[in-house]
């Protein structure tokens, strides 16, 4: 089968990331002797300087790993929580519904910053200087701006000129958005400065980090985004609002592990974050596979019609029962009867309605925003870059990256928020605050609802698998809601169809938006299904005699995926990167 690039396989290490630059970089420190988790961290920290409409430091960072010896996978909860004055009666009492998207109100703790130093002090082995060189070489130097990236700021560029002057001195030198080499002095200082710190502290690598990260979360950082988040700023919600985040949030939070929620199928055991993320859905998708039988074939319009209509009852649970405050557990939600039951709402034709199951007897309930048929009319469409109104809010997102090592250590991570359009740049840091508290609701009693300590349900959705007991497999993408669709078509294309990771990554691919968003203004767009033209017209067509809505993409534009695999037998690993978006790369040896 022809693929874009090639399968790498090697037996030193291997890297893949949603940019070249970083998986170099992730490379670069394999080789000076580090291990997967070191690799990682570097290529992290230089996707904030190089996919700054992505990620960057005020976003999060949650992962799934597995180390050498100890061989059991394990979540890293980079995530941050809503602040202690983010109340339901505070929002409600400046007239909102929802959360807004983009603005200083949106901001949870920033959580990027520390859970990488969480994984660099705990399972890396090198010095915090030998990762953060590559990012701060970049950001004082300079890179060559992705086109996507460039394109985001033009779209904001008013919003910047206009109402967050500190983002326009970022990033429109010259008053344009930048082409060419492209550097951010400003973060380069703040990273050279934490740097600074931590090695004031001495030579001790455990003490560095620690310093490291009471300097962001205790000191200049942290007093940083106190005194900004108290102007008024202009948000979605077309008024202007203080935020609520304080130094003492930032102070009061750590990164955190915690075990995955795992799935048996067909010889895997697949691990997932919990359900304050998207990614049991995965999950309860294959287990609706499962109850309905053998697959159709690779690429038919009865497997996509298939894939398409469990994706929508998946995610119809996702809205009624994930959440930090989850009434539902996971075993329910993946108990076999009730996904037989589940299954049996799949017919021949396209459903339009959220229909989410009742797991365990309990009867499900929505948020009034979305009772109240909330619905889009736009296409969210994309390869994991953002959809960006000119007011900064942002829908789909994301990097990625996976990593393996010669002595089995295996991660898949997926950096995100903090994105240059997100939230105005706090003074003098060079990088601004996340918006990823707009995923909470304003309703009262619901298993997302807006809660003073409690992590959003977020859409990011690293995945780890296993065979035998032994970790083998790492993967994810970028994309938003389509997150876990996208890795559900690559998941099928290479442990049921039998594709190597090249090729199940290349394949055509599709999602629906039949559910609600989970970005302002969490709309739907009914019975649509956004589909790779590459499909063919045939398949096409089927799928909309069956009822769909089809929109046509350009064939090669879902989706960033990126994996990593081990053969614990040979001592083979394995690597592959997204063409679509010409940034992702994979490299190994």
């Amino acid at each position: 089968m022809f693929t874009t690039r090639p399968e790498l396989a090697g037996t030193f290490g291997m890297i893949a990331s949603t940019h070249y630059l970083a998986t170099a970089a992730g490379m670069a420190v394999l080789e000076d002797g580090g291990n997967a988790f070191d690799a990682a961290v570097a290529a992290g920290f230089v996707l904030q300087i190089v996919e700054p409409h992505l990620n960057g430091p005020g976003g999060e960072v949650p992962a799934i790993f597995a180390t050498a010896i100890g061989k059991t996978p394990t979540v890293l909860c980079g995530q941050g929580t809503a602040p202690a004055a983010a109340t339901i009666a505070h929002y409600r009492g400046l007239g909102l519904d929802l959360v807004p998207g983009s603005g200083l109100l949106a901001a949870t703790v920033p959580g990027a910053f520390g859970g990488w130093l969480t994984l660099l002090r705990d399972h890396g082995t090198r010095t915090l200087r030998d990762v953060l060189t590559y990012a701060i070489g970049y950001a004082e130097h300079g890179h060559p701006i992705a086109a996507r990236a460039a394109a985001t700021i033009g779209t904001v560029a008013d919003l910047f000129r206009t109402e967050w002057p500190t983002s326009a001195e970022v990033w429109l030198p010259h008053d344009a958005p930048p082409r060419g080499l492209f550097a951010n002095p400003a973060l380069a200082r703040t990273y050279s400065r934490v740097l600074a710190e931590a090695e004031a502290a001495g030579s001790d690598r455990d003490r560095q980090i620690e310093a490291a990260r009471a300097a962001w979360y205790e000191g200049f950082v942290a007093e940083a985004v106190d005194t900004f988040a108290r102007t008024e700023l202009l948000d979605s919600s077309g008024q202007r609002h203080a935020g609520v985040i304080t130094g003492a949030d930032l102070a009061g939070w750590r990164a955190s592990y915690e075990p995955p929620v795992t799935l048996d199928t067909a010889g895997w055991r697949l691990c997932k974050i919990g359900l304050w993320s998207q990614g049991p859905t995965l999950l309860q998708q294959l287990r609706l596979h499962d109850a309905l039988g053998e697959l159709p074939a690779a690429g038919s319009a009865e497997a996509v019609h298939q894939v398409v209509e469990v994706a929508k009852l998946a995610f119809a649970d996702r809205e009624a029962w994930y959440g930090e405050q989850a009434a539902a557990s996971i075993e329910d939600l993946l108990d076999p009867g009730y996904a037989a039951e589940r299954a049996k709402l799949v017919g021949e034709t396209a459903a339009y309605e959220l229909r989410p199951g009742m797991p365990n007897g309990r009867t499900p309930r929505l948020a009034r925003w979305l009772t109240g048929a909330a619905t889009g009319t736009h296409t969210l469409a994309g390869t994991g870059e953002p959809t960006v109104g000119r007011d900064g809010v942002t829908r789909g997102d994301t990097c990625h990256v996976d990593a393996v090592d010669r002595w089995g250590n295996i991660i898949s991570v997926t950096p995100s928020g903090g994105w240059l359009q997100s939230s105005p740049a706090i003074p003098g840091l060079g990088f601004c605050l996340g918006s990823r508290a707009q995923m909470f609701w304003l309703d009262e009693g619901l298993p997302a609802s807006l809660t003073p300590g409690a992590r959003p349900r977020i859409t990011l959705s690293p995945s780890l698998a296993l065979r035998d007991g032994e970790p083998v497999l790492a993967f994810g993408t970028p994309g938003g809601d389509q997150q876990d669709q996208w890795q559900l078509g690559f998941w099928l294309n290479h442990t049921r169809y039998g594709m190597n990771l090249q090729a199940a990554i290349d394949a055509p691919a599709w999602h629906t938006n039949g559910f609600p968003s989970s970005f302002h203004p969490r709309e739907t767009v009914p019975g649509e299904i956004v589909a790779e033209d590459r499909l063919g017209e045939p398949v096409l067509t089927e799928l909309e005699r069956r009822g769909h809505r089809v929109v046509r993409s350009d064939g090669w534009s879902l989706g960033r995926l990126s994996a990593v695999s081990r053969d614990p037998a040979t001592g083979v690993l394995r690597a592959a990167a997204n063409p679509r978006g010409m940034l992702g790369y994979a490299a190994g040896r």
